[in-house]
This record gives structure tokens, C-alpha cells and sequence, in this order.
């Protein structure tokens, strides 16, 4: 029955790996990253958590006569924002896991 022991074992390993991993995840609501586009005139703000906090337009980036481009930025700059956040949960998660990938644990 020794097999039993290492089980428990591995069995609280795996809870403290969740409790961790539910830790950083509440965490990572509150760490925030920036991305951004058109040099600077479009800029967003995204939670680790992936979710956007805030989009920053400059006036310099409007032009009423080309609105596609200002759509374009302001998808370029959410979408460098969201893969910082993550980068940062990725990297926050690798902590916790000790760098093993775990398919749907985040």
C-alpha cells in the first residue's frame, strides 16, 4: 500500500497547484499591460487577466475622412494589448506550474 501514500501525495501537490493557480489568477485582475499602434496614438490598457480596461485616442489619430484607418488602429493596439496580458498570465502561470503545460488549466 506504499502506492496509496505517494498518491495523497501527488493529491495535495494537485490542490495547492489549483489554490495557486486560482491565486494568480485573481492577481493578474490587477496587474495591467499597455499595448499600442500608430506610434503611439492609439493606446489600450488590458488586465493580465485579458480583459480591456481602457482605450486612449490622441486627436492626431482621428481623420473624419478615414475612419478605416483609425478602426485599424485601434484593433492593432487591442490586439497587442491583449497578447501582452498574455505573455503575463502565461508567464505568472509558469511560476506556479513550474513551467509544465497544462492544457485548460488557464
Amino acid at each position: 500500500m506504499a502506492g496509496l501514500g505517494n498518491f495523497s501525495e501527488l493529491m495535495k501537490q494537485a490542490q495547492r497547484m489549483q489554490r495557486d493557480m486560482g491565486k494568480v489568477q485573481e492577481e493578474l485582475k490587477e496587474r495591467y499591460v499597455e499595448g499600442s499602434a500608430g506610434d503611439g496614438l492609439i493606446k489600450v490598457i488590458c488586465s493580465g487577466a485579458g480583459e480591456l480596461v481602457k482605450i486612449e485616442i490622441s486627436a492626431d489619430a482621428v481623420d473624419t475622412d478615414d475612419m478605416s484607418l483609425l478602426e485599424d488602429l485601434v484593433i492593432a493596439a487591442v490586439n497587442a494589448g491583449l497578447k501582452k496580458a498574455e505573455e503575463l498570465r502565461n508567464a505568472e502561470m509558469s511560476k506556479v506550474t513550474g513551467g509544465m503545460n497544462l492544457p485548460g488549466m488557464f
